[in-house]
């Protein structure tokens, strides 16, 4: 199992990545555009994410066509070989994708609505794919279940199912159970995580007990 923070913010980022817990970060141009970033800044995040212990870093390709999307995946590829693709899972992305990984590279489908879709994600060799839980539910679609079928569909094949789009820790904890490997989580619920308030109340407890009993 491997966690992800989801987020460009440099601020949010490095104090998640130095407690060891994230395998690195993952991207798109919306969370760019939230740090105040562009594509332009892919190389300086790819720079200060792997120096500060980022293992991957998904970063996203633009393009209406395989051409653009290819020559995209390219320039995140000569960043290192820490470099993950992203590639939506439209038909000039899939069929991208599948240029891209019978050359070896990595590519995660990103931007998945359908359990169906891991079908095409498998079929293009993608090591990822990236279902948004939150977004699926709020169009209608019952978030939880079609990840919970994409994880069924891919057990056992080359293609890794990278929750992203979540927004709470029941959640997390409800796809975990079901077998989900990878999680890209924001910044906010990953430092929820790292602070139940119940838990954090019984610390507090053990240590004032602590403090009291060597006061006596």
């Amino acid at each position: 199992m491997a966690l992800y923070v989801d987020s460009a913010d440099r601020s949010a980022v490095e104090p998640l990545l130095s407690t060891g817990l994230f395998a690195g970060i993952t991207t798109n141009p919306t969370l760019l555009r939230r740090a105040g970033l562009s594509d332009a800044d892919l190389p300086a995040v790819y720079q200060w994410a792997t120096a500060a212990g980022a293992a991957k870093v998904f970063m996203q390709t633009l393009g209406t066509t395989p051409e653009e999307i290819l020559a995209g995946a390219n320039r995140i590829r000569d960043l290192g070989p820490r470099a993950v693709v992203k590639i939506p899972a439209t038909r000039a992305g899939f069929t991208a994708a599948r240029l891209l990984t019978a050359r070896q590279v990595p590519v995660l489908i990103t931007a998945v609505y359908h359990a169906a879709q891991a079908l095409l994600a498998d079929a293009a060799g993608a090591r990822y794919i990236a279902p948004y839980v939150g977004r699926m539910t709020d169009q209608g679609r019952n978030g939880v279940e079609q990840t919970i079928a994409m994880q069924r569909s891919l057990a056992g094949k080359g293609t890794r199912v990278l929750v992203a789009s979540l927004r709470g820790a029941d959640d997390v904890a409800a796809l975990a159970a079901a077998g989900v490997p990878d999680f890209a989580l924001g910044a906010p619920l990953c430092e929820a995580l790292l602070a139940d308030e119940l838990t954090v109340a019984a610390a507090a407890e053990f240590e004032a007990i602590c403090t009291d009993g060597a006061a006596g």
